[in-house]
Formats: structure tokens, C-alpha cells, sequence
């Protein structure tokens, strides 16, 4: 379902045989050159981070600061999050030297209209995502030409046979990350000091917004604590042409 002034789009014919070609270029990269070849693609003025600083956002965060602090990072506050989350941001922020963060909310008017209870995360969790995520992403990423975001293949679900590179209506959306496993990001966060997110020690291994976010069990996957019993696995950023 798409808002007032929310146009989506399909895949265009310019942008799907160029992810193509530098899907295959790039599937065995590692994350620092896809996020160069990235850079390289549309320049750094063009190219956006979408980060959500939950439990795992500090990899792909911390790879694109080697590669450039200044690439754009687009972070949606939705209203909902947790205070821990906010915090995490101010901290990777400062350690990562990261100088261009944009914090994007929900428009006011749609919160009003659509949520004035603030109960439409139980009543329709589409819904509620749509007007706090997909269409104030739609509005952040006007000025891009193509984003990064944090997907694992190992995640599962939706995510287990992403590419690494794929056209997102008409932008180029790279997965830097597609290729990685657990061990190379505890790996990661060991070698480079990265802090984990305030609630991973409390069992929290996916992080969103709090009334669709709970613990896991251990073996679970690690997203089975978003949106449990809603028959739902992703907020709809991902699977949604917002271009």
C-alpha cells in the first residue's frame, strides 16, 4: 500500500542490467572493496547508508568508515525505539569519526492521522511500519542514486538468497555484508574494539522498535524476535520499491 505522494516504482531498464553486471563483478568481494566499488558507482554525494544501529550495525558502519566517514548514513527514528538504540548511534557516531548522520522521522501529520493511539503497531504492523519506515525512507532517499544496507544472507528467511548488488526501483542497492558469516563479525568486532549494542546482553539479537522487538531463545534464529506471532519478518524497507 503506498501513502499520499509515495509513487512506487519498478525496476528500471537502466538500473537492473548494471546491478546484474556488478552483482557478478562483485559477488566474492569483500565488504570494503563492494563498498569502494560502491563509491566509485555513483560518488560519495550520491551513495546512502541506511543504518539502524541495532545489534549489528556496527560492521557495516565501521567497514564503510575505513572507507570513507563521510558517505552519507540515513537513520529512521521512528518513534518507537528503544533509548539504548538512540545511545548507540551517539557512541559509533563519535568512535567510528562517522560525519554525516541524518536522523529522519515519520511525518507528524500521518502519525496524527494513521496512530494517534499509538497502537497501529498491534492492529496493523504493516501499516505501522509503512508510515514510520518505508515512506520517511522514500523521503530520505530522494537525493540518492544507490544505498548500502547491513543484510546477511545467514539471517535467513527473505534474506538468505540476497545478491550482492540488485536494482531497488531506480537506485543500486549493495549488500556488502551478504557474504559474511557470525564468526567473521565477532571476529570483527574483537580486532576493532566495536562495542555491542546495549541489549545484546540482555538477549536481544535483532533490535527494532520495542513493542515488535523480544528476546530470542538460544538457537533460535536471530530475528525470531521481531514481530513474533505476526506471521511477519521484515518491515517492508526491503521488499518495498521505494524509488
Amino acid at each position: 500500500m503506498s501513502a499520499p505522494g509515495i509513487e512506487v516504482h519498478h525496476v528500471t531498464q537502466a538500473s537492473a542490467p548494471r546491478a546484474a553486471a556488478l552483482d557478478a563483478a562483485l559477488a566474492q568481494a569483500s565488504p570494503a572493496e563492494i563498498i569502494r566499488a560502491a563509491v566509485s558507482e555513483v560518488g560519495r554525494e550520491r551513495l546512502a547508508l541506511v543504518s539502524s544501529f541495532g545489534t549489528e550495525s556496527a560492521a557495516l558502519l565501521k567497514f564503510a568508515a575505513d572507507v570513507d566517514p563521510a558517505i552519507p548514513v540515513v537513520f529512521l527514528d521512528t518513534g518507537w525505539l528503544f533509548e539504548e538504540t538512540l545511545a548507540y548511534r551517539d557512541t559509533l557516531t563519535r568512535l567510528l569519526g562517522l560525519t554525516d548522520v541524518r536522523t529522519i522521522y515519520p511525518r507528524e501529520e500521518a502519525l496524527v492521522r494513521e496512530d494517534g493511539d499509538r497502537e497501529l503497531w498491534f492492529s496493523d504492523p504493516d501499516r505501522c511500519c509503512f508510515i514510520r519506515k518505508v515512506e520517511p525512507l522514500a523521503r530520505a532517499l530522494t537525493p540518492f542514486s544507490a544505498w548500502l544496507n547491513g543484510r546477511k544472507r545467514f539471517q535467513g528467511g527473505d534474506r538468505a538468497t540476497i545478491p550482492v548488488v540488485e536494482a531497488d526501483g531506480e537506485r543500486l542497492k549493495f549488500n556488502p555484508l551478504a557474504n559474511v558469516t557470525p564468526q567473521e563479525l565477532q571476529t570483527l568486532y574483537a580486532t576493532s574494539g566495536l562495542p555491542p549494542h546495549p541489549l545484546a546482553s540482555s538477549g536481544f539479537t535483532s533490535v527494532g522498535c520495542m513493542p515488535c522487538t523480544s528476546r530470542t531463545a538460544p538457537g533460535e534464529d536471530s530475528r525470531a524476535g521481531r514481530w513474533r506471532g505476526k506471521g511477519k519478518t521484515e518491515c517492508g524497507i526491503h521488499v518495498t520499491k521505494i524509488s
